[in-house]
């Protein structure tokens, strides 16, 4: 019982004594997919927590994420209250901001800060999620008969414009093809398939080796990894079947993320912790495990 009784300042301190050997782990990692609140469904962290957590693991940068508004103005307030860690925000293309909108990319451009790096196509949105998992009557086509729409054409042009990353968000396999097509035609070079092996996009690993090959990333997120929720009702992927197809597309072309938030389901720093000491063992080198956690992701970013 010494422990409760003890202050919370020598609590805490006993705290960072426990888990330093393991945050040592993390250090310089960046975490692309970041839930948190505030957001319109349940989170189990808000973001300034979510900040500190990683400040104090090391961690070098957040990317925020909510599927119905942008993040850049949250990044702005976040950066404000926990220097030492750098936030970044996005916008994902649901109905919610007007779907193929280039009108709202250019907004998240302008927000305070500037912090607003990467658009997300649709997610919960998309067609493909409405077709594979939810019809949905106010989805957001990107495609039809094997072309890609006007409008995404826009928004593909606002990005190139703005110098932004482009995430291909719950698209299916083909349209993801098309998209990173289309986007290095317009000289976008920071490209990065959204978890394409899971249900929700659902990309076979030749399909990823072919993105791979056309010079985008392909994202493996440890949620997937977990039982489904309300945000991933796709079901879960076993970790060895991950590790394998990472293993597959090589790591020079992968970025891992966290894609945590969500209620009963671990931290973002636990789970980056889990996921790493998944790859190490399955025999991936420190160097390739830092290309996947550090190198590409600040790439992707723009940061190196």
């Amino acid at each position: 019982m010494w422990w409760f009784g003890a202050t919370s300042s020598l609590r805490l301190c006993l705290f960072a004594l426990a888990v330093a050997p393991a945050f040592a782990q993390l250090e310089g990692v960046i975490d692309l997919h970041v839930h948190c609140a505030p957001d319109s469904g349940p989170r189990s962290i808000d973001a300034f927590d979510v900040a500190r957590l990683a400040r104090r693991a090391g961690m070098r940068a957040l990317l925020f994420k909510n599927h119905y508004t942008q993040t850049a103005s949250l990044a702005y307030l976040v950066a404000q209250a926990e220097p030492g860690i750098e936030v970044y925000g996005g916008i994902a293309l649901n109905r919610s901001v007007g779907g193929l909108n280039p009108r709202a990319v250019e907004r998240m451009v302008k927000s305070t800060g500037g912090l607003g790096r990467v658009v997300w196509m649709p997610t919960f949105d998309s067609e493909h999620y409405h077709r594979v998992f939810q019809p949905n009557p106010e989805h957001v086509p990107i495609a039809r008969d094997g072309k890609l729409l006007p409008e995404t054409l826009a928004v593909l042009d606002a990005i190139a414009e703005h110098g932004l990353a482009l995430a291909t968000g719950h698209s299916g396999p083909e349209e993801s093809l098309l998209l990173i097509h289309a986007a290095k035609q317009r000289g976008i070079d920071r490209i990065l398939v959204t978890h394409p092996l899971p249900k929700p996009v659902g990309m076979t690993v030749a399909q990823q080796q072919e993105a791979a090959a056309l010079g985008a990333w392909l994202e493996y997120p440890f949620q997937a990894t977990l039982p489904p929720n309300a945000d991933w009702p796709g079901g879960s992927v076993p970790m060895p079947e991950f590790l394998e197809a990472i293993r597959q597309v090589g790591p020079e072309h992968v970025i891992v993320s966290s894609d945590l938030g969500q209620p009963l389901n671990p931290v973002h720093t636990d789970g980056l912790l889990a996921f790493r000491a998944a790859l190490a063992q399955a025999g991936f080198s420190a160097a390739e495990i830092d290309r996947m956690m550090k190198t590409n992701p600040a790439r992707f970013l723009g940061l190196d």
